[in-house]
């Protein structure tokens, strides 16, 4: 037997799942969302690396050493 419930369905019991969680987890809510604003983050960065000129390792470590 198959288990099938509709679209808006869906959308209401997650809209519950996330407003319970908000109450009752509120630590791990904020976790899950800097999570996803830091993944987001590097997928811009990626992105926008990947339109620029590549810097070669030597480069990179050269910088580096620099700091010390």
């Amino acid at each position: 037997m198959e288990l099938s419930i509709s679209d808006e369905k869906t959308k209401e019991l997650l809209t519950e799942v996330i407003i319970e969680m908000a109450r009752s987890k509120r630590g791990v809510l904020r976790e899950i969302m800097l999570e996803a604003l830091e993944e987001v983050g590097l997928a811009n960065a990626i992105a926008k690396g990947r339109k620029d000129a590549f810097v070669s390792e030597e480069e990179i470590f050269s910088i580096l050493d620099n700091k010390k």
